[in-house]
């Protein structure tokens, strides 16, 4: 396999871009500052359990760090973000020499020179042990291989962690047991069910419970676990198949089926073919070895969340635990995402590239909404108070009118109305807090005791327009049409024409004072004045009209990268990690590291300047990423960053999900080979990319002169070739007509 430069010939039996994929990316984070927020996650795409390393105390959010240097134990885990935490938790360590429990003296120090991960497989030497310590999974199981020196004092501690938990010796050589360790989002039935099988008889059984060993095979407290142990020679391999179930014990009993009858290396075969059936969906060629490294490690991050949380029954049957009413229930169930982040670009990925996953997603969703009452905003693995917005429209919207449709849009449309007006009495995030003033007034006021008003109030308006669009799909009575319809143009009545900016406002109509364009938080979510003026998703055209013209508008867009990195944090009482990942970039005020900026720089094509997209957005690429463990710019956030990647290094990306529009940007790569569920193929060929070749010159679609300035998702669907001719100068007579432009909603109503 050619790993270099200018890498020639597509040969289909030798592409493995899971060698590529770096799972440490991103995981040299903290608190203070974030490169990514994420851990090495160990699985299969979108599976229902991943396992990782844990570096960091049980009931860390940061619990796999790069700059550490001891591993305390090889955890299960559904950690969608430190920030919102894990549940369903439990580890597995091997120990020599003394059976330990506790997390910090069975600390084994490690070396990233000893340690190996792959999307599918991960393999570490724990020093003080003198012990090697390799799993590979299955959606729902993993098979641990140890590697023991001689001794007549090995162990393996099953840690089930605290707040409540079960474990039991069966036999001589089975572990079952359940965890409830979680950080919310659970009804108080919850239970994460293990099964543990070891090919190897014990010599020793002990459990502990709070702290304390104990010859009871069976406990139940706080904090209980197992320590088994047996002789072992020098270099014998000792395996444990693992197995859970939210369902039950017995669930988890027929999930470990999953690992059949395949030995370990067998079963990392497998893993490693699966990996790259999905990654292989998107094939680039001609980039440096960095370039394929980060491309691949952000396609791999794209597809993990959300997560599946079904099972199947005896009979084959998809059922799932609900986190809602605690009841199991047949259907598909996904969770572990947050919207506010996917809606952007995550979930358009999965409509384009695995509309069949996203498919199965969105019926996940119905039954969300079923059960309770609620499409989710933040789900982990139920509703979480979490961030603002109404985006499940947009994620709902977006997936029906690109095909990716559900059996029962009657339900999906009562559940948008729903949402439009009233608010989850646990969790203030679902639904829409506000919304008694939002559909009375036209916004939600700054001064009435709701946090982040005017970011709310932009969302909701985009949120309108999606659901606008959708009931015109359906043909819904002209009035309701209607009214989502001026719902949409909300995001005016926040525009300061002496600012030119979005600012918030008061219940009485004036003003929100003082203003300062560069405070975060207060009216706007994690951001500023500058970076969520931009949130008019559907409309930039009106935005522009605002502004004043075209040319205010590109010397608003200008001015982002113009302005230095000056903040103000007063809202916060200090300087939150979103911040600092602003003003480290040297990007001047321009915050890729967090989401509501995101799509900013693709505006310039709406105002007949697409080669000023074309030069930020290679910039992006090329400064704040990187294949390493710092690879990320601020938080990862469930593959929306890695899917802003994605999109942008194969030439476009979803400005507005729910139109049908792709916005051109500039390609990374020569050549970007595109295999669809279809059984079609798109091609997208620029021979003469590079950092200096980064402007679009001409562009032929299917060998026909193309100059606007998006693609159709029909034209992509459809399969064919798309020819970029690029250019070390800006071609500023291309892409500059008005029919050349995007999608804006004030040119639909005209």
């Amino acid at each position: 396999m050619c790993l270099v430069a200018g890498c020639p010939a597509r040969a289909q039996s030798l592409f493995e871009p899971e060698e590529y994929v770096n799972p440490l990316m991103g995981t040299e984070s903290s608190f203070e500052l974030s490169t990514g927020n994420t851990y090495p996650a160990i699985a299969r795409p979108w599976g229902m359990n991943f396992w990782m390393p844990q570096t960091g105390k049980m009931g860390d959010g940061w619990a796999y760090v790069y700059t550490a240097n001891k591993i305390r134990g090889f955890k299960q885990t559904h950690q969608p973000s430190p920030w919102i935490n894990d549940y369903g938790q439990f580890s597995l360590m091997p120990v020599v020499g003394h059976p330990e429990f506790d997390q910090d003296k069975r600390a084994s120090w490690f070396s990233h020179k000893g340690e190996l991960a792959k999307p599918y497989y991960y393999k570490v030497y724990l020093a003080d042990y003198d012990v090697v310590t390799e799993f590979t999974t299955t959606e729902r199981a993993a098979l641990f291989c140890f590697t023991f020196p001689e001794s007549d004092r090995s162990y393996v501690v099953v840690d089930a962690f605290d707040r409540g938990s079960f474990v039991k010796i069966v036999g001589n050589n089975r572990i079952e047991g359940y965890t409830t360790r979680n950080s919310g989002g659970v009804p108080s039935n919850f239970k994460n069910y293990f099964v543990i099988e070891f090919d190897k008889p014990f010599d020793y059984r002990h459990t502990f419970a709070d702290g304390k060993l104990s010859d009871n095979l069976e406990q139940l407290s706080q904090h209980v676990g197992g320590v088994i142990g047996f002789r072992t020679k020098k270099g014998e391999k000792v395996h444990a198949r693992v197995a859970s179930s939210f369902i039950s014990l017995e669930q988890a009993e027929r999930n470990l089926k999953e690992l059949g009858n395949d030995d370990f290396q067998t079963l990392v075969a497998k893993g490693k073919k699966e990996w790259n059936r999905v990654l292989s969906a998107i094939q680039v060629e001609g980039g440096t070895l960095d370039q394929y490294r980060v491309f691949y490690s952000c396609l791999y991050r794209s597809v993990l969340f959300p997560r599946k949380f079904y099972e199947l029954d005896a009979d084959g049957n998809v059922m799932h635990y609900s986190p809602h009413n605690g009841q199991v229930l047949p259907g598909y169930f996904y969770t572990d995402t947050g919207f506010w982040d996917t809606f952007r670009c995550l979930f358009p990925l999965l409509n384009l590239v695995y509309p069949s996953q996203n498919k199965e997603m969105q019926e996940g969703l119905i039954n969300t909404y079923k059960e309770s009452g609620f499409f989710p905003e933040w789900a982990s693995p139920g509703h979480r108070g979490c961030m603002v917005g109404n985006n499940s429209a947009s994620v709902l919207v977006d997936a029906y009118l690109k095909g990716v449709r559900v059996d029962d849009v009657e339900t999906l449309f009562e559940g948008l109305l729903h949402g439009t007006n009233h608010v989850h009495p646990k969790a203030s995030s679902t639904g829409r807090l506000g919304h008694e003033y939002y559909n009375r007034l036209g916004y939600v006021p700054y001064n009435v005791g709701i946090n982040e008003s005017a970011a709310r109030t932009l969302e909701y308006a985009y949120d309108d327009w999606c659901i606008y669009r959708l009931a015109k799909e359906l043909g819904r009575p002209e009035k309701e049409m209607k009214l989502f319809a001026e719902r949409a143009m909300n995001y005016k009545n926040l525009f300061d024409p002496e600012t030119k900016l979005m600012r918030g406002k008061n219940q009485d109509g004036t003003f929100m004072a003082p203003f300062s364009p560069l405070k975060w938080g207060d009216a706007f979510t994690e951001g500023n004045s500058w970076h969520y003026t931009w949130s008019v998703f559907h409309d930039p055209q009106g935005l522009i009209d605002l502004m004043g013209g075209k040319e205010i508008f590109v010397q608003m867009l200008d001015s982002v990268f113009a302005v230095p990195p000056l903040f103000d944090e007063s809202y916060y009482g200090g300087v939150i990690h979103e911040i600092r990942e602003m003003t480290v970039m040297n990007m001047g005020n321009y915050a890729h590291g967090n989401q509501p900026i995101q799509h900013m720089i693709y505006l310039y094509n709406y105002a007949r300047q697409p080669w000023k997209a074309q030069y930020w957005l290679r910039e992006v690429m090329n400064r704040m990423y990187t294949p390493g463990p710092d690879g990320y710019c601020g938080d990862e956030d469930n593959g929306q960053t890695s899917a802003w990647y994605v999109f942008s290094a194969m030439g476009f990306y979803p400005v507005c999900p729910g139109t049908d529009q792709y916005v051109l940007g500039t390609p990374l790569f020569p050549k970007v080979t595109l295999s669809l569920e279809n059984g079609k193929e798109v091609v997208i060929s620029a021979p003469r990319v590079s950092d200096t070749y980064r402007y679009v010159d001409q562009i032929k679609l299917n060998g026909r002169k193309y100059t606007k300035n998006y693609l159709t998702h029909k034209d992509l669907l459809r399969g064919g070739r798309l020819d970029i001719q690029m250019s070390d100068q800006p071609n500023k007579q291309r892409g500059t007509r008005d029919d050349d432009l995007p999608y804006s909603f004030s040119l639909e109503r005209e």
